[in-house]
């Protein structure tokens, strides 16, 4: 399910977001799935129950998920993390485009490149 890399210089607990979300998004975790426990995913992982609750109230913030009290985390439904996951997708096209633009390429040659593709 979720699989930490000791030689990914970001923290346990954003792979595990990054893990989630993407198993969200791809639709391998449905709406209303319920994920592991936070004691389970830990022994799971082998890394502190600390590191798994962090993640968890990451992706609770991010809206990716919700938690019920005394049942555990749940995936949001389908549409919300679909909004979330475009608007997060948009972002990061606006910094790289940011940086194309310092780096001295213009929004027009992007915008070509983009409906051009690779006929360049």
């Amino acid at each position: 399910m979720i699989s930490i890399d000791n030689r990914d210089p970001r923290p346990l607990y954003e792979q595990v977001v990054d893990g989630f979300r993407t198993l969200i998004v791809a639709g391998a975790l449905a709406p209303d799935d319920r994920l592991p426990s936070v004691r389970s995913l830990a022994m799971q992982l082998a890394i502190n129950p600390n590191t798994i609750q962090r993640a968890y109230r990451e992706l609770e913030a991010a809206g990716y998920v919700y938690s019920s009290a005394g049942k555990g985390s749940f995936v949001a439904p389908s549409d919300e993390t679909s909004r979330l996951h475009q608007a997060e997708l948009l972002g990061r096209l606006d910094s790289l485009v940011a940086e194309l633009e310092a780096a001295g390429i213009g929004r027009e040659r992007i915008v070509d490149h983009l409906t051009r593709g690779d006929e360049q």
